[in-house]
Formats: C-alpha cells, structure tokens, sequence
C-alpha cells in the first residue's frame, strides 16, 4: 500500500523539486519508504517521466518491495498502491513462462504481468489497485484503477503536463494546478454530500473511473473501459431449481475473498461492528482457524454504544477483542484534524478517521472492514423504499407540470416541514421527469434548495454534474428494481462517499483498509441474483447470512440497522454550536462568498436549530467551507 504520484512531461522537463515535495505530501499514507525517479527520452521527441511513492510495507518488507520500481528486463518502471490478493498464482504462472523475480512483491508481479500481457494483465488481477507504468519501449504511460473503484488515482493534465497522484491535496502541491473550485462538483456536493468520480472538486482535476485504464502518449490521453459489474437482463433469470447452487457458490466466493485478503506480512486487525458484514468477516477467519484481533468503537455515552453486539460476535468466533473507548471529548477534539485529512469535503468519514487512527495506534497495519455489504447484498432502506417511491411518483407522471407544481406547494404547505416531506414534495414536482428516485433517497439539498443555496446555475456545469448518474442508470436499466439500487447504490454512495472516506481516512494514519465483500468476481455474481432472493421479511441480507449457515448471533441478526452513529444532531446545538454558527454565518466573507447565497445558507442554520432538517445539511456546509479555507479553494 503507498502513495503515489507521476508528472509525464512532453516537451518540456519535470521539475525534480515539484517531484520531491509532491511525494513528500503523501508520507501520511507511506511512512515506512519513499522513493524517486525522472526517466527521459530525447529522441525522436522529447519526453521525460517522473515517478514518486511513499510506501506502506505489507508484502515483501525486504529492500525488494522498494519503489519506484524498475523491471530490468524490460526498462519499464512502476508505482503501485494496493494489494493485489492473487499475485502468488499470477507470479506462479509467470515462473512457468520462464520469467524470474527477484523479490516476492505483488508490485513486481505486475511489472512481470505487463512484460508478458501488456495493459490485458489488469484482466487478471484480483485486488484493490491504482498504478502508473512506463513503458519504456512504446514510450507510453499506462495507468490503470481497479474494478470496483476502492484506490482513488486523481490526474491533471495541461499543454505539456500530465500530473497523476493518489489525492487532490498532492496535486494542489504541486503548483502546477490552480486552486479553483469546480461548479459541476460544488453542485454534486451540495446534492449528495460529495463529488461524483470522475468530477472532483478542483477545476481540471478527474478522478479514473473505476475498471478504466489511462494511456498517455506523447501529451495525448486516452481512457478505456475494462471491466463493470454486468448488466444481466430480466430474460435471463436462473430457475429456482439452481437458487441452492448458486447460493453456495456465494458462499464460496465470499470466504474465498476474505481468506486471500488477510494475505499479508504484518497482523492483520477486522474492524467489527456488530452488524452482519464485519461478523461473517470475523466468523469465516475464526472457522479458518486465524487467531483473530477485532476492534470496535464504543462511546461511554450509552445511547451510541453498540458495544453488546460486538461482544456478542467476539465472545461466538473467540476473537482478541479490543474496545476503543471514545467520549464526546475525543470525538469533538477529531473534527479539525478530520477535516484536515479529507481529500474531497464529505459529510461522513469521522467514524472512520476515529476508528483507523486507534487501530493504527494499536500497532495494526491492515483491517479488514464489511464496508460494500449493504450495497451488494441489498441491506439498506432503500431497497424498500425506492420501489415504494417509484409507486408513488408514476401517477403523477402524465399530469401536467403546471398542476405538479400547484399540488407540491399545497403538500408542502399542510405537511410538517422536515426533509422526508421535502422529498415526497419533490417527487410530486418533477413526477418522473428525474433520473430515478435512488438519486432522490440520497439527496442532501434538494433541487429547490440547490437553486436557492447557489448564486447562479450554469446549464453545462448542471449537464456535467449529471453524467455518472445518467451513465449509471443507463448501464443498469435491463437490472431487475432491487439489482437496479444495488448498482446505483454501488456506483453512487458507496464509490463516491464511503470507500473514498475509507480511504483517506484509514490512510491519514499509515492504515490500510481492505474490504473483502466488494471483491468484483464476488460483485459480478451477486449481481446475477435475481434480487428478491436478497430480501426477506424476516432478516436482513439473507444470502449474507447464510454464509456461516446460522453461526451469526440471533441479537445480531435479528437488530435494527444502524450504522456507526455519532451525535452530531446534540453535538451541533451544543458544544460544537459556537463553531458551526460561526462559519455558517460568515459565508458572505468566506471563500464561497461569490458562489453561495449567504441568506440561504443563514437559512439552512435556522431551519436546523428550528428542527425543521437534520444536521447533515448545516455540517455539510460547514465542512465544505473549511475545506476550501484548508486548501485555499476558490471559485473561478
């Protein structure tokens, strides 16, 4: 695991010292190596290739695992962050085609896996992945992200540049990109509480979709698709006589995932928080017969604590349970530093912060979390509650927009005003004229409050804010409705809030964070479940369950979903109050001021304190306005 950075340049050098403090930026994420190197080629033009990385050693700690790293073979250099879980077999095969290793990295497998198949060895990798290599015969850069999107790899291009890095803030660093705000991503934001790859929220800066590959060559990019989670259609749907057997090759695939994930040369921790997915986690490594370290968050506040189903799990599968004590205090003491460490703003991501930075301190360097679980195993509300808002929405589908309008004023005005009425209001305003309603479950500011909030809407940043959602659902159309969300769900909230959170957070203390139930072989079958079979009346994620065939504690099965919970609706009319007003109110003066209507901000703190919306509104706002103030972001 590292962070990494590449400036390609054509016609022109790289500045060693841009080099130099670019990966000096990322040492958070590398604190055990670093390493540089400028690679050029004069004729028949001149191109020159600099590459950075801070390391993280999980697999070969020997000076073999070093990088940037050079095959001799071939003269092609790499820089890699990730894990790829299947190199032992791919560097088996590659032993048999007569290729010879001189360390045991995964990092030199690939560089192997390139000499022998070119850009089709991505095709072969299992794993979490973001790498950059020159190819020093084609004179070519080749990058590439892995399927499911879990290693961010954010890139910059200009006339003669092409900067690539792991995180925004490294190619702020750089000098070479200005600071600017990008309105399609400020308008992402403010819809879903984050940026949607491959927007991001600096001006020129992508983020390489996930399953795509970057070539550049000689100043010229280009990207491919070479992997999504299939679109199976409705015709196509496995006889219930085949449900067992598919079932178990589920089960099969998920302990497969989790076994080849704790592959590693250092302990590796889970992060278990009484829910299903960390438990089957725990469970499957248990009956492996691993000697497990589990760790949970508790909050002496005994209203947040969850502590009796972490227990209830550790005491089933006699894990090494650790209990990371939490109070308001330390939480509180976070915040700055959390949002300091955010890459991309977000209004999640604490959780993670607090729990990776105890792990870390716990001398653990990989967990293993059930991050992906709800999205591909069907566990949110969503899955019941999209189908009904579809239903509801489809009559008001032929009536005319002017009667929409009228009628969603009328609702808006009996109805007690909180934001599940502002969204049943929306549905009626727009009938069926919005993408689809797993948009509108996710919705932090709703279109109305978005118009008010911004000082202008630009038709092209709107066009471009809309992209991933429009290709999205365009991919999943032929999905039947509960596979449909997953997708939705999968290419939406869970790429774009939680496993960037993930991420950065883990990696802002040196933490490597694996999640074995978004393994994309795992995804593309799951995905080949017709979805009734993931949802049942009586438990949660059934097929999830089934896996350890009823070795999951009853009190944890049977529990009300809840996610990691922190008081952020006390906290913000309380202690953290004096802060959050503060900035809210000071908007007019902030970095935002030409892009954001102050009234309407001041707004949004009243219709809060009022208990008219929940606090994700007022501290969405509050982050994003210290973020910008971090990195010196401002609009164009």
């Amino acid at each position: 695991m590292c962070g990494i950075v590449a400036i390609a340049a054509y016609n022109a050098t790289v500045p060693r010292d841009v080099l130099e403090k670019a990966t000096l930026s990322l040492a958070h994420r590398g604190p055990d190596d670093s390493g540089t190197v400028i690679v050029g080629d004069l004729t028949p033009e001149p191109v020159e290739i600099g590459l950075g990385s801070r390391r993280l050693a999980i697999q070969d700690l020997s000076p073999h695992g070093h990088q940037p790293m050079r095959d001799p073979d071939t003269g092609n250099w790499i820089v890699f962050n990730g894990e790829i879980y299947n190199f032992r077999e791919i560097r088996d095969a590659l032993i048999r085609d007569d290729h010879h290793f001189q360390g045991h990295s995964d990092t030199e497998v690939l560089l192997k896996g390139y000499a022998r198949w070119g850009t089709s060895c991505i095709e072969q990798l299992r794993g979490m992945f973001a790498f950059v290599l020159w190819d020093a015969q084609r004179r070519r850069l080749f990058a590439a992200r892995d399927p499911m999107g879990i290693k961010p790899l954010y890139y910059y291009q200009s006339s003669n540049y092409l900067l690539i890095a792991s995180e925004v803030r490294t190619l702020l660093r750089t000098g070479m990109v200005p600071p600017r705000l990008d309105a399609a991503g400020l308008m992402n934001y403010l819809e879903f509480g984050s940026a949607c790859d491959p927007i991001t929220l600096v001006e020129g800066v992508s983020n390489l979709r996930p399953g795509h590959s970057l070539t550049w060559d000689r100043g010229r990019v280009r990207e491919e698709l070479y992997w999504d989670i299939p679109a199976s259609t409705g015709t196509n749907r496995p006889l219930d006589t085949n449900r067992k057997k598919m079932v178990e090759e589920v089960q099969r695939l998920v302990d497969e995932s989790v076994r080849m994930q704790t592959v590693s040369d250092v302990p590796v921790g889970v992060f278990l928080s009484g829910g299903i997915d960390s438990s089957v986690i725990a469970g499957i490594l248990s009956r492996a017969g691993a000697t497990v370290d589990t760790f949970s968050i508790v909050f002496r506040e005994s209203d947040y604590s969850e502590a009796q189903y972490s227990r209830h799990v550790s005491r089933e599968f006699a894990t090494r349970h650790h209990e990371i004590m939490v109070s308001q205090f330390d939480a509180l003491e976070a915040i700055p530093h959390a949002i300091k460490a955010m890459d991309q703003p977000s209004i999640d991501g604490l959780n993670t912060y607090l729990i990776s930075r105890q792990t870390r301190a716990a001398g653990v360097k990989v967990a293993l979390s059930g991050l992906g679980g709800d999205e591909i195993f069907g566990g949110y509300s969503s899955f019941s509650t999209v189908p009904r808002m579809e239903r509801f929405s489809r009559p008001w589908s032929h009536v005319p927009r002017t009667i929409r309008q009228a009628a969603a004023g009328a609702f808006s005005a009996i109805s007690p005003r909180d934001d599940r009425n502002g969204k049943l209001s929306e549905l009626i305003r727009q009938g069926r004229s919005f993408l689809h309603p797993c948009f509108l479950s996710r919705g932090l500011f709703s279109e109305h409050q978005r118009s008010r909030l911004l000082e202008s809407i630009d038709i092209h940043n709107e066009t471009r804010a809309t992209l991933a959602q429009k290709r999205a659902l365009e991919h999943a159309r032929s999905l039947d409705l509960i596979n449909r969300v997953s997708y939705l769900e999968t290419r939406g909230y869970m790429l774009n809030t939680l496993l960037r959170d993930a991420d950065v957070m883990s990696m802002a203390h040196g933490l490597e964070l694996r999640v074995p139930l978004i393994d994309h072989k795992l995804a593309e079958l799951a995905m080949r479940l017709p979805g009734d079979w993931k949802l049942s009346d009586e438990v949660s994620k059934p097929v999830l369950v089934n896996v350890l065939a009823g070795a999951i504690p009853k009190e944890v099965v049977n529990r009300t979903k809840r996610g990691f919970t922190l008081p952020f609706e006390h906290w913000i009319k309380d202690e953290l109050r004096p802060e959050v007003e503060k900035t809210l109110l000071g908007t007019a003066d902030g970095p935002l001021k030409a892009v954001l209507q102050a009234s309407a901000v001041r707004g949004v703190w009243q219709d809060f304190l009022h208990g008219q919306t929940s606090w994700s509104r007022p501290w969405s706002l509050y982050v994003l306005e210290n973020w910008c103030r971090t990195y010196g972001i401002t609009p164009t």
